[in-house]
């Protein structure tokens, strides 16, 4: 990492304010007290939350449930996410419950589309978004058209895909069966296949370097076709990831707008196996700084906290089509 500059964690940690201490168990402003406090005798055992899996925790869920001490002492967490009203919303804890998926769905297509969609009308109206602002995109990568075809009938037009080659076996064939699908690459982007990406995507997710941006402005001009695209940002710095850096990000813009790439956003997938919405919030903060209007962040396991800090593009394989193998 360079000398100077700050640690992303830190970075997307400061996006919040400083930190603070969570009692569980306490309720809206109670739930405050110095990063660092731990008396375990003011913490009230809470119940979990109501379904498993879920994104959000009411703030008076410790109401349901009171009695002796909880195991585990108050946890650190970010101001933010005490009574967070990201948009003016009812003050809620938004937290990162990893969702538990089968690799066998044993509910239909259109059941489960269902449910993916009301989670998100849930966590729109606590945030106090219309639910038609946030567009869900279906990740079939590596599913079979036999497995499309029931989200395609359950009602679903926005797929994202991985890689070119796979959306070319298998997507001329499904457009031509189901009119308005419109098909998103969320995966990363070879220069030398950006004429073909820009022949078959409407809107390209990962666009990261200035190389790259050299030859989907070619693909554009060859082919007529002028797709909408998102920075993908490393927000994370982690060197097996695909993505410019945070500090790169307006310079990437600015060559990508004069390239004549329509950028709209700012994608980012944050670091595995940790709170996942301090960098969601930092990438809304960068989104913000430069005018950018669209967010391309959440997957199965965090859209709802995504949702309240602003997504307007989540990413949905798991929920939607079963753990892959």
């Amino acid at each position: 990492m360079r000398r100077g500059r700050q640690r992303p964690d830190m970075a997307a940690m400061a996006a919040f304010g400083p930190p603070t201490t969570r009692a569980l168990g306490r309720i809206g402003e109670h739930q405050h007290q110095p990063a660092g406090a731990r008396n375990a005798a003011h913490c009230l055992k809470q119940r979990p939350p109501l379904r498993i899996g879920g994104g959000v925790m009411a703030k008076d869920n410790a109401r349901l449930s009171l009695g002796k001490c909880c195991e585990r002492g108050p946890e650190v967490v970010a101001q933010t996410f005490v009574g967070h009203e990201p948009y003016g919303g009812q003050g809620v804890v938004a937290l990162r419950h990893p969702r538990l998926y089968s690799r066998v769905m044993t509910e239909d297509a259109k059941h489960r589309l269902n449910a993916v969609h009301h989670d998100m009308a849930r966590a729109c109206k606590i945030a106090g978004r219309a639910p038609e602002s946030v567009t869900l995109v279906a990740v079939s990568k590596t599913q079979s058209a036999a497995a499309i075809r029931p989200i395609l009938a359950a009602g679903q037009r926005v797929f994202g895909e991985n890689r070119v080659q796979e959306a070319q076996s298998k997507w001329p064939e499904l457009m031509a069966e189901a009119p308005g699908i419109e098909l998103h690459l969320v995966g990363q982007l070879q220069s030398n296949k950006a004429e073909e990406a820009v022949r078959l995507f409407d809107v390209i997710h990962s666009v990261d370097r200035p190389s790259l941006i050299t030859a989907l402005g070619r693909a554009q001009e060859k082919t007529g076709r002028r797709p909408r695209y998102f920075l993908q940002v490393n927000i994370g710095e982690e060197a097996q990831k695909g993505g410019c850096a945070a500090i790169e990000v307006p310079e990437l813009l600015a060559q990508a707008r004069a390239a004549g790439l329509d950028v709209v956003g700012l994608m980012a997938v944050p670091p595995a196996d940790t709170e996942a919405a301090p960098y969601f919030a930092l990438l809304a903060k960068i989104a913000k700084e430069l005018g950018l209007s669209e967010l391309s962040m959440g997957m199965s396991g965090d859209y709802e906290a995504a949702i309240m800090l602003g997504a307007t593009q989540i990413r949905i394989g798991t929920a939607l089509f079963g753990a892959r193998g």
